[in-house]
Formats: C-alpha cells, sequence, structure tokens
C-alpha cells in the first residue's frame, strides 16, 4: 500500500513542488484546477504514485464533504480537505515531467467508473477535522 501522507505532509509536499516548478504545466491541454474526468489523452506513465490521503485505519472513510463559502465539488476554489470526501480516497501522483502534485481517484457510480484528477495547490489544502 502507498504511504499515508496526512494534511501536514501533504502541504509540505505541494510547496515543494510548487517551488520547484518554474515553468507552466503542459502535461495536458485540460485545466485541472478543479475536478475534471481524466482526460482520455492523459499519458498515466508520466506520474509516480507518492501516496494516498486514505488512512489504514478506516475500513470505510466519510463520504461527507467539506464545501464552505458555497464553493462546490467542482469548483477551482474549492478547499482540499484530506479527512473528507473525495479527497480521502485520493493517490497522490507526482508529474516526471513538471513536478506539480495531482489528486487521482475513481468515481463509482451505479452504472459508470469515471477516473478523476485534480492538481495539488498548496494555498487550497485545509486540515480540517471531521465532526464528532
Amino acid at each position: 500500500m502507498a504511504q499515508y501522507l496526512n494534511a501536514t505532509t501533504l502541504l509540505e509536499l505541494a510547496r515543494l513542488a510548487e517551488a520547484r516548478a518554474s515553468a507552466p504545466c503542459v502535461c495536458t491541454k485540460t485545466p485541472l484546477d478543479g475536478w475534471q474526468s481524466q482526460p482520455l489523452s492523459l499519458d498515466e506513465t508520466q506520474f509516480d504514485e507518492i501516496g494516498t490521503l486514505r488512512p489504514e485505519e478506516h475500513a470505510e472513510p466519510t463520504f461527507s464533504e467539506y464545501l464552505p463559502d458555497k464553493t462546490s465539488y467542482w469548483s477551482p476554489n474549492a478547499p482540499i480537505a484530506p479527512r473528507f470526501f473525495p479527497y480521502n480516497r485520493c493517490a497522490v501522483w507526482a508529474c516526471r515531467l513538471c513536478g506539480r502534485l495531482y489528486l487521482h481517484y475513481t468515481e463509482g457510480g451505479g452504472y459508470f467508473v469515471d477516473r478523476r484528477i485534480r492538481a495539488v495547490k498548496a494555498e487550497l489544502i485545509e486540515d480540517v477535522p471531521l465532526p464528532p
């Protein structure tokens, strides 16, 4: 299993990746600021999985979402709250070309499976505790 990354570690890795990235990302032509269905043109071989936000101690992470200030799931400015859905089901990928981090998970519905991806931005990471 991939190494578990808590919010603090994810924030440190995101800041480091952003500091190293000097050129605009050309990994994909589709903007990935908010959640997107993974573009068919995205070459997964250019990414390394560096960890997971899925904690081992929870057999089934919560489906509760953290969306303050009228943000939506698809909003580019929606917070990245690792304890909440869908982040608590994400792998963290690093692009070999640009060094940036991306979140990746598979959304499964009744009749579909959708691989989704979102760029990690350090300023959006929030360490919010789950409600009791």
